[in-house]
């Protein structure tokens, strides 16, 4: 007798809607459908429906490229004024020095104009794009002759350097990123999707590479890297990626606190593991002399062909050389890369410099306003300047090696970076893209896109943003700077465009603090006003810095808040103050409440 079941005919997968959060929508009062909270999730709102994120990546890709290109339109450092230029200028001079001159003399060759001041990466990928270039136009690199070189096709060609790096490191590894972010927490594909927008899209680090010119995406791409390499479990790829951003730029170091405390708790908790320490040791000190090896090597091989050495008299020996109490042989085989590693170490760590560079929102700079630092001895001011920014990364440096999960990775990076880039020597204003990166890619996390992470988070970037303001004006970037702010304060809904996550049915999303409101909400006043007055109210003559230290003044201590917030996240998040106020259950107990 034939069966009268039926099979229940099995549902498309893509006829069933991923499950979306309240943090990017809104339920409709009148019916049962939903609605974006911010515009950014408004113009994503087509693919919610889509099979997979890669059928809207491509389109992702395009926009934000597009972006990206066009901000290189606008001025850059240093355009027309000579004798030095600028950062572009310093770019095009290491392609120059490095694809005519012998490795044994890139460290070395006339430091006052240019010098090269980066590790060996840096010196590798100018070698590289260098060598490009030269194949239709070897005049953009001539050495010394092209010094000042500012021909728009080469101008063209500079800028897609920097475009093509970041569509090579920095972009696939924000995708992969942001993917795994996702994947761990089981956020909605569609959202990771509207987060990665918002993460590829941060104004701060497309106006310095794009619109400035500077190649730091290679080195954040590489950070990048290795987290994803550390939340998957892959901590040996993880060392190799993350010396690979030290090996471009030495600023990784920022970051450096946070992932070995994280290395360390892992190879401890929750049973201990010497093989494990030792084969991340390994692997590290194998990356650090893969990294240095053409460098040395180069210099063994200069010594074989008889090139002369640079530094022929004793004061010309980097310092490090000089300070030794016995003298080295120098037709020794060891001596040309003892004096490569020890010459691009005094490169790489330019302790002469003093405090800060230019006018930084950080501590020092803020202090030296009201009382000048530069009466004290340098050397007493590096070692207090190393103390300070000690004791303020030892709470987050304690807290990931004790309680070393994974998903509390970028917070412990965005508080040492934080606490680097208020306290430690030679910072750049710059330099705030670092604590920027791993609080910008927990948009990506759970609740990331909620009311509290994207008001503190997109706080912290529209402030960042403003910091670096000064430096933007002087390369005429003010267009693309207001641009760029002011779309990314729009995408996400927050002010100066919206006051939506502040106030209204939106901002009871979450459950913003009253002492949160008014300390973003002043702060974003006072942002505005100073636009105004700088634009307006000219500065007295014994005053002409008066906007930009105002500037500095209000950027460090929005910067301190910044630190703070960070460090309690981690803290919180860690579990640490459970046993003893309850805390964490508290508040997990209220998001449930919220779901419900």
């Amino acid at each position: 007798m034939a069966s009268s079941h039926k099979p229940r005919r099995r549902r498309r997968k893509d006829d069933t809607p991923e499950p979306m959060s309240r943090d990017v929508t809104k339920p409709n009062l009148r019916s049962s459908t939903s609605s974006p909270r911010f515009p950014l999730a408004a113009f994503l709102w087509p693919a919610k429906k889509s099979v997979s994120q890669w059928v809207t990546l491509p389109l992702i890709l395009m926009v934000v490229g597009l972006f990206r290109w066009a901000t290189g339109f606008w001025g850059y450092s240093g355009f027309n004024v000579p004798p030095m230029h600028g950062d572009l200028e310093a770019q095009r001079h290491w392609m120059e020095i490095t694809t005519h001159l012998p490795v044994s003399q890139w460290y070395f060759y006339d430091l006052p104009y240019w010098g090269l001041d980066y590790p060996p990466l840096t010196a590798y990928h100018s070698w590289l794009l260098g060598k490009i270039g030269s194949i239709k136009h070897p005049e953009w690199f001539a050495l010394d002759t092209s010094r000042g070189f500012e021909d728009q096709l080469f101008k063209v060609y500079m800028r897609a350097t920097v475009l093509v790096s970041d569509y090579l490191i920095y972009i696939p590894a924000a995708i992969i990123l942001n993917s795994k972010l996702g994947r761990m927490r089981s956020v909605n594909n569609w959202e990771s999707l509207v987060a990665l927008v918002a993460i590829l899209m941060q104004p701060a680090t497309i106006l310095i590479d794009h619109a400035h010119f500077q190649y730091n995406t290679v080195m954040l791409g590489f950070t990048l890297a290795s987290i994803s390499s550390m939340l998957a479990g892959r901590a040996l790829w993880g060392c190799v990626f993350f010396v690979a951003a030290l090996c471009y730029k030495q600023m990784a170091l920022y970051y450096a606190p946070a992932i070995f405390a994280y290395i360390i708790g892992i190879c401890v908790v929750p049973k201990p593991s010497g093989s494990r320490f030792l084969s991340i040791a390994f692997v590290t000190v194998l990356s650090f002399a893969i990294c240095f090896a053409p460098l040395l090597l180069g210099s063994l091989y200069d010594r074989y062909r008889n090139i002369p050495a640079l530094t022929a008299k004793e004061s010309s020996l980097p310092p490090l050389l000089v300070s030794l109490s016995f003298r080295l042989n120098n037709q020794a085989w060891y001596y040309p890369p003892l004096l490569q590693l020890t010459q691009s170490i005094h490169r790489i760590f330019p302790f002469a410099r003093g405090l800060f560079e230019d006018k930084v929102a950080n501590m020092w700079c803020a202090i030296h306003t009201f009382h000048k630092l530069h009466s004290y001895p340098l050397g007493q001011m590096q070692r207090i300047s190393t103390v300070i920014t000690l004791v303020s990364i030892w709470p987050s440096v304690m807290t990931i090696s004790l309680f070393p999960q994974r998903e509390l990775l970028p917070w412990a990076m965005a508080s040492t970076s934080w606490g680097f880039f208020l306290c430690s020597f030679q910072v750049h204003e710059k330099s705030v893209l670092l604590p920027l990166l791993p609080m910008t890619i927990l948009l990506g996390s759970e609740r990331g896109l909620g009311t509290e992470m994207r008001a503190w988070i997109g706080w912290a970037n529209m402030l960042a943003a403003w910091t670096l303001f000064p430096l933007l004006k002087r390369d005429e970037l003010r267009m693309p700077y207001g641009v760029l702010t002011l779309l990314w304060a729009y995408l996400l809904g927050l002010p100066p465009t919206s006051l939506s996550l502040y106030f209204g049915r939106q901002s009871k999303n979450g459950e913003l603090k009253v002492i949160t409101k008014l300390l973003h909400l002043g702060f974003y006043a006072v942002m505005i006003a100073w636009h105004f007055g700088e634009a307006f109210v000219p500065p007295p003559q014994e005053k002409p810095d008066l906007w930009v230290v105002l500037n500095v003044l209000v950027g460090f201590a929005g910067f301190g808040v910044c630190f703070f917030w960070c460090n309690w996240q981690l803290i919180l998040r860690s579990g640490l103050m459970e046993d003893y106020f309850g805390v964490r259950l508290r508040i997990e107990a209220a998001d449930r409440k919220k779901r419900q």
